[in-house]
């Protein structure tokens, strides 16, 4: 098959009729036996591009047009001649609200969440299984995983997002009837020896129709392959696990993945590795990776992949967003999500180095090789909350195809401009130095202070950080961090300063 031909029918998909919240992206990127998949969300429009042409599914199998929706978790898993793929459907979308009231929202009446399958064979796609809640204000555990479990001959999928039917649930690839292992609701997961491991969602914040909704990373399940059986761990006081030995505000869950017979657990704020399985023979650790305190800055909704024998993920710049606050709390969020601290980036781990190999915009919702060139899907746009949503998906969607071997090899220059009201005095940063010869740290402090600076690298096992302290002044602070080598950096201010303005300078 030429990948050539199959790239350049790849093409930009501005903004379209799209019944749902701000934007979704482009989801799912799977090459697969000649085909490359993805969906494009929220347009819920299924995409496989072969060599000789663009197949499109609107999913109207799940039910009548128009659809919205899709995925935007990044469900997809291939085995044999089938591409899995999951996600949630709008089956039709009915759009609620006005513009005078700006209090957009949609019925769940019909919102399904979904798993289909394209035999690559016969060229043809097929519904699997399909639930909805058919309530105007719940709805049924969005797909966000599939795993495939060899030894049972079934796929195993993470349902942490929604109201009813959460957990994790294994179902029949012939018959499509699901079985549930686990009621605690899961969004992402990874192979670890012969377990599927996932997170543990906590759930307990109320938003939109004062509905709940998953807020944070509590632990870690892993469903035996064989038995079906299910152990958990819970996480407990995050410092007491964290490298740097300080918490981390609201774990929202990222994607997970598997390397080095290790489970890595990207979360806001960083990533949870370590085996899960037996703690005994190495614990979970979490290591402090591009955290700026209340930002909205974080791996959420994308992907995380083996590459050349490494992990690379994405940290996003503009994942998620609320854009009309109606209460105070809401106001504090939106400032917080909509301040732009840097770009989105790609970093590349091979233990015990991390090192960031791309810088882009808004969001990277996926990516995935083909051949010898990387495919990056990109979007313009966050999701959105609360009365956001709209009768037309937002975003500018696109990709990004570059030569792996160029991604690997450079270090681009990037700056992260961090308001101190969104650190105050917790630590933050997790910034990796690899490939700069100049990193910078520059403070503009409204007052004197102490920082406290923690180095530490990516190393398996996990090992503690290195702390030192250094006096600053109010004022232009700037402090020249090379001496630091390939470490990767966090950073503390004893005292909080609301008018800090704290610049990581890379280059």
């Amino acid at each position: 098959m030429g990948t050539n031909e199959i790239l350049g029918m790849l093409h930009d998909h501005p903004p379209s009729y799209a019944p749902e919240w701000g934007s979704g992206g482009i989801f799912g990127l799977k090459y697969y036996r000649g085909v490359l998949y993805y969906t494009l969300a929220f347009d819920a429009i299924a995409n496989f591009v072969t060599d000789s042409g663009v197949e499109r599914y609107r999913f109207e199998q799940v039910g009548p047009l128009p659809t919205s929706g899709g995925d935007t978790y990044n469900a997809v898993d291939a085995v044999d001649d089938n591409i899995y793929f999951g996600g949630w459907v709008h089956a039709p979308a009915v759009y609620e609200g006005s513009e005078a009231s700006l209090r957009g929202t949609i019925s769940f009446v019909n919102k399904y969440s979904h798993v289909h399958f394209y035999d690559v064979e016969d060229r043809r796609v097929s519904l699997l299984w399909k639930e909805g809640a058919a309530r105007k204000d719940e709805w049924a555990g969005e797909v966000s995983e599939i795993i495939y479990n060899p030894v049972q001959d079934e796929l195993l999928v993470a349902r942490g997002d929604g109201t009813i039917n959460l957990g994790v649930y294994g179902i029949d690839r012939r018959t499509g009837e699901p079985r549930k292992l686990s009621e605690r609701p899961a969004l992402k997961g990874a192979l670890v020896y012969e377990y599927a491991c996932f997170d543990i969602l906590e759930r307990q914040i109320k938003d939109i129709h004062g509905v709940l909704f998953t807020k944070a990373v509590t632990g870690i399940q892993c469903v035996n392959l064989t038995n079906g059986k299910v152990t958990y761990t819970s996480l407990g006081d995050i410092s007491r696990r964290s490298v740097d030995g300080a918490p981390v505000s609201w774990p929202q869950t990222g994607p997970a993945a598997s390397a080095y017979g290790r489970f890595f657990l990207f979360v806001k704020g960083g990533a949870f590795v370590g085996n899960p399985i037996d703690e005994g023979t190495e614990p979970v650790r979490f290591v402090r990776l591009f955290d700026f305190g209340e930002s909205g800055y974080f791996s959420r909704r994308t992907v995380a992949k083996p590459i050349g024998g490494g992990v690379m993920v994405a940290f996003n710049a503009y994942s998620e967003s609320l854009v009309r606050p109606t209460n105070q709390f809401e106001e504090m969020v939106a400032r917080a999500t909509n301040t732009i601290v840097g770009p989105s980036v790609l970093l590349y781990i091979t233990p015990p180095v991390a090192r960031i190999v791309g810088a882009y915009g808004a969001r990277i919702t996926s990516f995935e090789s083909v051949g010898d060139r990387l495919v990056i899907g990109a979007n313009t746009m966050s999701n959105t909350s609360r009365y956001n949503a709209l009768p037309l998906d937002i975003g500018y969607r696109g990709f990004i195809i570059e030569p792996i071997s160029e991604v690997l090899e450079r270090g681009p220059p990037v700056r992260f401009s961090v308001p101190g009201a969104l650190v105050k005095d917790k630590v933050f940063g997790g910034i990796p130095l690899t490939g700069y010869s100049r990193p910078r740290l520059v403070i503009r402090a409204g007052r004197s202070n102490r920082l406290h600076v923690y180095e530490y690298d990516f190393s398996l096992p996990a090992q503690d950080a290195y702390e030192e302290t250094y006096d600053i002044t109010g004022g232009k602070n700037v402090m020249d961090l090379s001496g630091f080598g390939s470490s990767i950096l966090s950073f503390r201010l004893e005292d909080p300063d609301p008018r800090a303005r704290i610049v990581i300078d890379l280059q």
